[in-house]
C-alpha cells in the first residue's frame, strides 16, 4: 500500500484529484473510466466519501450538466476492488432549474462481467437569489488552532488524507462498553490543504467513524449501506472557504436491529452551514 509520504510527495497533482480522474469515454455519453486510487484505501475498499467524490465528479464533467449540486445519493451495493471501473452517469429528465441523475459505478467481476458496485442519484440546480435563513448555527466551540490534531490511526491509508482537530466525541480510548451518547464535533479539511470544492465536501461528509462504535465503546464491523448529501452552499461560498477547516458534527439518532442512522451538518470557520448529510449504516454484534 503507498505511504502518505510517497503519495503526496510523488506528484504535483493533489492526491483528491488523483483519484478523481476520470477519462470520457468514447462508447457513450456521460460514460467515464477510473481506477482506484492507494492514498484513498479504507479496510477492504475505497473510503466511501472518496466513491460518493467520483460519482459527483462524473456529473462535473458531464457535457449536458444544468446548474450545481443541490443532492447526492450514494448506495453502496458491494465494495470496489482495487483496479479500473466504469462510471456511468444520466441526466434523466432536466427542468427549467433542476437536472435529475441516475449513476453507477461497474468493475469487472471474477468472470470478467461487469458488475455494479455502487448506485446513485442526484439532482443538481440553478440557484436564485431569495430570502435565506439559517435555522441551525454553528456551536461555540474552540478555533481549530486550540485543538491538536489527531494522528492517522486503525492502518488504513485513506486518514492519512485528511487533517482532523476533535472537540468531542473522539475515538474511545477503551472499547469497555461504557459509550453514552454519539456526538462527535471536530475541525477538518484535506492534508495537503486544497481549496474547498463540491467533490471536496462530498468527500468530508464522511469522514466521522461509525456512531456505533462511540454509542457502544465496542469496535464492531460497521459499513456504509447509503448516504445522501445536501449541498446548501453555492460555489462562491466554496471558494470563499479556501483551504480552511470545516466543522463537522455527527449524531446518530437510533440504534436498532443491525442498522443505525447519522445525521452531519458542515460549516466553514465563518460560521455558514455549507452542507449537510444523512446515512443508514449496518453495524454487527
Amino acid at each position: 500500500m503507498t505511504s502518505s509520504a510517497s503519495t503526496s510527495s510523488s506528484s504535483s497533482i493533489h492526491p483528491l484529484d488523483e483519484a478523481l480522474q476520470l477519462t470520457a469515454s468514447s462508447a457513450a455519453t456521460g460514460q467515464y473510466e477510473g481506477q482506484t486510487h492507494p492514498g484513498y484505501w479504507n479496510m477492504v475498499g475505497p473510503f466511501g466519501g472518496i466513491t460518493a467524490a467520483t460519482l459527483l465528479q462524473a456529473i462535473l464533467q458531464h457535457p449536458d450538466r444544468l446548474g450545481d449540486p443541490l443532492s447526492l445519493t450514494v448506495n453502496y451495493a458491494g465494495a470496489l476492488t482495487s483496479g479500473a471501473f466504469t462510471v456511468q452517469a444520466t441526466p434523466v429528465r432536466t427542468n427549467r432549474s433542476t437536472q435529475h441523475w441516475t449513476l453507477s459505478i461497474l468493475q469487472a467481476g471474477a468472470d470478467g462481467a461487469q458488475v455494479v458496485t455502487t448506485t446513485a442519484t442526484a439532482v443538481t440546480a440553478v440557484r436564485r437569489e431569495t430570502w435565506s435563513v439559517g435555522d441551525v448555527p454553528m456551536p461555540e466551540v474552540p478555533a481549530p488552532s486550540a485543538q491538536p490534531a489527531i494522528p492517522p490511526g486503525f492502518g488504513v491509508e485513506w486518514l492519512n488524507r485528511y487533517e482532523m482537530r476533535p472537540i468531542t466525541g473522539a475515538i474511545p480510548r477503551q472499547w469497555d462498553g461504557s459509550g453514552d451518547h454519539s456526538l462527535t464535533q471536530l475541525w477538518m479539511r484535506d492534508t495537503p490543504a486544497r481549496p474547498l470544492d463540491f467533490v471536496a465536501l462530498t468527500a468530508l461528509a464522511d469522514v466521522f467513524f461509525p456512531r456505533v462504535w462511540l454509542r457502544r465503546a465496542r469496535q464492531v464491523p460497521a459499513g456504509t449501506v447509503s448516504i445522501t448529501v445536501y449541498f446548501h452552499a453555492t460555489a462562491e461560498q466554496l471558494q470563499a472557504t479556501g483551504t480552511g477547516f470545516l466543522l463537522g458534527q455527527a449524531r446518530g439518532q437510533e440504534f436498532r436491529n443491525g442498522f443505525f442512522d447519522q445525521t452531519v451538518q458542515l460549516w466553514n470557520e465563518a460560521g455558514t452551514m455549507l452542507a449537510t448529510s444523512h446515512q443508514i449504516v449496518y453495524y454487527k454484534e
